[in-house]
C-alpha cells in the first residue's frame, strides 16, 4: 500500500468527535458546574481531545480543566464513556474522569477563561439534570453513581447505561 493509499484509505473511515470531561465536587456532594458563553445552559469543565495532536481523553480533560477553569490537578479514575448520537453531526464519545474533592482553597482558586465561559456553580445531585439536559445530565448521574457505589466505569449510550 502506498502512502497515498493509506491516506486515502484513512479519510475514507467513519469519524467519531472525542470530549473528555472532569467531574468535581465540594465536601457536600455538589457539582462544579460552568455556563459556557458560545451556547444556553451548563457543562462540566470539559471539552475536545485534541486527538489529531496525540493527546490521549485524560490529557484532554486536565488540559480543559486548567483551560477553563484554572486548576492544574492529577484526575482520578474513567467514571463514564458515552456514545452520544446528535442530528447534524458525527456521534460523540465522551470520557468522564473523577476530579475529586475541591476543597476551599481551590475553590477559590477558580479562575474562569473569560473567551468561553461567563460563571460557575455548585449544584447538588437532585437538580442536576435541570441544569444539563439529555445525556449530559444522565452521564454525570451515571458518574456519580459509579463512585458512591465503587462500581466500574458506566458504559452508556446516549447517557443511559448499557452491558
Amino acid at each position: 500500500m502506498t502512502t497515498a493509499d493509506f491516506a486515502a484509505y484513512i479519510a475514507s473511515l467513519p469519524r467519531i468527535l472525542a470530549g473528555a470531561a472532569a467531574l468535581f465536587r465540594d465536601a457536600e456532594g455538589r457539582v462544579l458546574l460552568v455556563e459556557p458563553n458560545y451556547r444556553e445552559g451548563w457543562a462540566l469543565p470539559g471539552g475536545t481531545i485534541e486527538s489529531d495532536d496525540g493527546e490521549t481523553p485524560r490529557e484532554g480533560a486536565r488540559r480543559e480543566t486548567l483551560e477553563e477553569i484554572g486548576l492544574d490537578r492529577p484526575l482520578g479514575r474513567l467514571l463514564a464513556v458515552d456514545w452520544v448520537r446528535g442530528p447534524g453531526r458525527p456521534p460523540l464519545v465522551a470520557y468522564l474522569y473523577d476530579g475529586g474533592v475541591l476543597g476551599e482553597d481551590e475553590l477559590k482558586a477558580i479562575r474562569l477563561q473569560e473567551e468561553e465561559l461567563l460563571s460557575w456553580r455548585l449544584v447538588p445531585r437532585g437538580e442536576l439534570t435541570a441544569h444539563l439536559p439529555g445525556a449530559l445530565g444522565r452521564r454525570v448521574l451515571a458518574a456519580l453513581d459509579v463512585l458512591e457505589d465503587g462500581t466500574g466505569t458506566a458504559e452508556l449510550e446516549n447517557g443511559e447505561r448499557v452491558g
